[in-house]
C-alpha cells in the first residue's frame, strides 16, 4: 500500500493543479476579444446591454468577478449558464453520462485491439504481421479525426446506409440499447482510432524491451516454456509503460471528444464545450474545463495507485 504521506502529497498536488486551471481559464476566456453571444445583437441599446451585463455579473471589475466566482465555487455553485439559463453543474451533469458512454466504448475498443496486437508485434518483431500493423498504425495516426469521421459517415451511412450518421437514438426509440449501440459504433471507432495506434506502438516497444531483459533470457535458458516466460516475465514487466499510456489516454477520451461528438452530433460534454465556446458562455466553459482537469487528476492518481500492484519495487520508492 502507498504511504499516507504520498497520498496526501498527490491530493495537495491535485488541488494546486485545479486552482491553476481555474485561474488561467477564468482570465483567458474573459480577456479574449468579443463577449457572450447574448450581447452580440447589434440592435441592443446601451441600457439593454448594461442590464444584460449586470444580470450576467459582468459589470464588475475582473478581480471582483474572480473573487465572487471563487466564493461561489467553494460552495459548489459555478453560476448559471448563459446559453441554457440553468445551473452550470446541472447542464454538465446532463451531458457527462453520454460522454462517459462514448469514452468507455472507445477505451474498451482500444484495450481489446491495441494490447493484443501490440503484444504479438513485440513478441514477433520484424515479422510480416509486425510490419503490416506498424504501417497501418502510422497511417491511422496521420489521419485527422474529423476526416476519418466524415469518410465513415459517407461510406457506412450515405453510400451504404447500414449505420446511422449521427445522434444517440433514433427518434421515438430513446432508451433502446440496441439502437444506442448502432449509434455508438461509428463515433467510438473514430474516437478510439488514434488511441489504438498510439497504445499499440507503446505496447509493442514495451514488450520488445522486456523480452530482452537479462532475467527473461535466464528464464529461457533454464528451459521454462516460452508461454510461461511471456506471461510471467515479459508481459508483467511490459505493463507499467502500457498502464502509464492508458492513464494519459483516459482524460483525453473524456475531454478530447469535442471533434468526434460534433461530427456525429453526439450529445456529450465535448459537443457542449464547443457550444459554450461559440456562445462565449463563461460559466459553462469554466465548468467543463474544471471537470476535465479533475478527470486528468483522478486518472493520474489512479495510475499512481496501480503501479505498486504491478511492480512491488515501486512500493518502497513511494
Amino acid at each position: 500500500m502507498l504511504s499516507p504521506g504520498f497520498v496526501a502529497r498527490r491530493v495537495l498536488h491535485a488541488l494546486v493543479v485545479l486552482a491553476v486551471v481555474a485561474v488561467v481559464t477564468f482570465f483567458i476566456v474573459r480577456l479574449a476579444p468579443g463577449g457572450p453571444s447574448l450581447l452580440a445583437d447589434p440592435a441592443l441599446r446601451d441600457a439593454e446591454r448594461a442590464a444584460i451585463e449586470a444580470r450576467l455579473g459582468l459589470g464588475d471589475p475582473l478581480p471582483v468577478q474572480f473573487l465572487k466566482f471563487v466564493g461561489n465555487a467553494v460552495r459548489g455553485d459555478f453560476g448559471q449558464s448563459f446559453l441554457f439559463g440553468t445551473p452550470t453543474l446541472q447542464v454538465i451533469a446532463s451531458r457527462l453520462g453520454n460522454t462517459l458512454i462514448l469514452a468507455g466504448a472507445a477505451l474498451t475498443l482500444t484495450l481489446l485491439v491495441a494490447v493484443p496486437l501490440g503484444t504479438i508485434c513485440g513478441l514477433r518483431p520484424h515479422s510480416w504481421l509486425d510490419r503490416l500493423i506498424s504501417v497501418v498504425s502510422v497511417v491511422v495516426l496521420a489521419v485527422p479525426v474529423f476526416w476519418l469521421g466524415l469518410m465513415l459517415i459517407i461510406a457506412l451511412a450515405v453510400l451504404r446506409p447500414v449505420l446511422p450518421a449521427g445522434g444517440m437514438y433514433t427518434t421515438g426509440m430513446e432508451g433502446n440499447v440496441p439502437d444506442l449501440l448502432r449509434h455508438l459504433l461509428l463515433p467510438a471507432v473514430v474516437l478510439a482510432s488514434a488511441s489504438i495506434a498510439e497504445l499499440l506502438r507503446y505496447t509493442r516497444s514495451s514488450v520488445r524491451s522486456a523480452a530482452r531483459l537479462d532475467h527473461v533470457r535466464t528464464a529461457r535458458a533454464k528451459g521454462l516454456p516460452q508461454r510461461a516466460v511471456n506471461l510471467r516475465h515479459v508481459l508483467k514487466n511490459a505493463l507499467i509503460p502500457v498502464v502509464t499510456v492508458i492513464g494519459l489516454q483516459l482524460p483525453r477520451l473524456v475531454g478530447g471528444a469535442a471533434v468526434t461528438e460534433t461530427i456525429f452530433a453526439w450529445p456529450g460534454m465535448g459537443r457542449l464545450s464547443v457550444e459554450a465556446a461559440l456562445g462565449r458562455d463563461y460559466p459553462l466553459i469554466l465548468g467543463v474545463t474544471l471537470v476535465v482537469a479533475l478527470a486528468v487528476v483522478l486518472f493520474n492518481l489512479l495510475v499512481d495507485l496501480l503501479y505498486p500492484l504491478i511492480d512491488p519495487r515501486i512500493r518502497t520508492e513511494a
